[in-house]
């Protein structure tokens, strides 16, 4: 198989080149170069946001089986791309956002959930949903439905994540002593090893799906309390979870997802909307996730590989508790 891939220097792009190599694949890059790419991958460089940005791609002799594209600002770069490549590419595999949902889904939405409005595949970038639902409308455009995947990913984590959700845990339990665990420990996560979603993504272009995917795990695939043992444990074990009741936190004040990664309270809109997706049709297409011992395990080991510290995407906000917040919250008597 050929395969194009739209960046694949970090994270998601990395994770699907790695695996696509792994294969055996003939693998070309077209990336701004502002990191290597992966050894055996060939490498096109430019910048889509740019005008005569896509000189190179252009002029590339290249066709391809597939492209992979994880654009995540204004519709009309991938829109850009899309045509350019309609005539020279057998499918586009779109790693969308199940954000694309009108707001709030309910638990256990699939793929025909309505989804935003105001969405354009010739928009400039304006808020996230809109800006990934425009990539879809994008993608279908050029290559038509028979032609597209449009991976719609949930929470991602494991190697190479450059947005700050795992790693904030792993280098917090590190630290040991008392951790604010937000409870329940058995409330429900969905979330995708980022490994899991390339093989995933891979399989389909192999077995030339298309159509829309909720690509998350099975809902209760993994809990809190799983995922925060598996942190403090391969971590060393000095971290005492002390496991707190939603409500207190609440009432402190403290922001779920973006000040606790992850977690977000039980019975709320945001966790029906993060947690909680019918994900029948891409297990039925093919999804397997492994446990989530292994994706925290598997991610301490590359941090400290880095010596500890993750990279951090500009464009999205830093993850994680202040320590002084926490302090006071868990000498209040909080958490057990």
């Amino acid at each position: 198989m050929r395969l194009l891939m739209l960046g694949g220097t970090e994270f998601v792009g990395r994770a699907v080149v790695e695996a696509a190599l792994g294969r055996g694949w003939d693998v070309t890059l077209f990336h701004r170069g502002r990191h290597e790419a992966p050894p055996g991958a060939r490498s096109l460089l430019g910048d889509r946001t740019a005008p005569g940005g896509l000189s190179a791609l252009a002029d590339d002799p290249g066709e391809w089986d597939v492209v992979v594209d994880t654009w995540s600002a204004a519709p009309s770069a991938v829109r850009d791309t899309a045509r350019l490549l309609r005539g020279r590419a057998g499918r586009y595999v779109y790693v969308s956002s199940c954000s694309v949902y009108a707001w709030a889904p309910p638990a256990g939405y699939g793929e025909d959930a309505p989804v935003v409005e105001g969405a354009s595949a010739d928009a400039e970038q304006t808020a996230y949903p809109q800006d990934k639902r425009g990539g879809e409308l994008a993608v279908l455009d050029a290559f038509g439905a028979d032609r597209s995947v449009l991976v719609r990913s949930g929470l991602i984590l494991g190697p190479y994540e450059n947005i700050g959700r795992l790693p904030w845990w792993l280098g917090r339990t590190a630290r040991g002593g008392p951790v604010l665990a937000p409870g329940p420990r058995e409330l429900p996560l969905q979330y995708v090893d980022v490994r899991d979603l390339a093989g995933w993504i891979l399989h389909a272009a192999e077995q030339e799906l298309s159509g829309p995917y909720n690509l998350v795990s099975p809902q209760g695939h993994a809990t809190m309390g799983a995922l925060l043992d598996a942190c403090a444990r391969v971590t060393g074990g000095t971290a005492e979870l002390r496991w707190t009741e939603p409500g207190v936190i609440l009432e402190a004040g403290i922001e779920p997802w973006t000040e606790l990664p992850v977690w977000v309270p039980p019975g709320s809109d945001l966790h029906d909307a993060l947690h909680s997706a019918d994900v029948s049709r891409a297990v039925g297409a093919g999804l397997v996730c492994r446990p989530v011992e292994e994706t925290v395990a598997d991610t301490w080991r590359w941090l400290q590989d880095l010596g500890g510290v993750a990279p951090q995407r500009p464009d999205r906000p830093r993850s994680g508790l202040d320590a002084e917040v926490e302090a006071k919250v868990l000498a209040s008597g909080a958490g057990a």
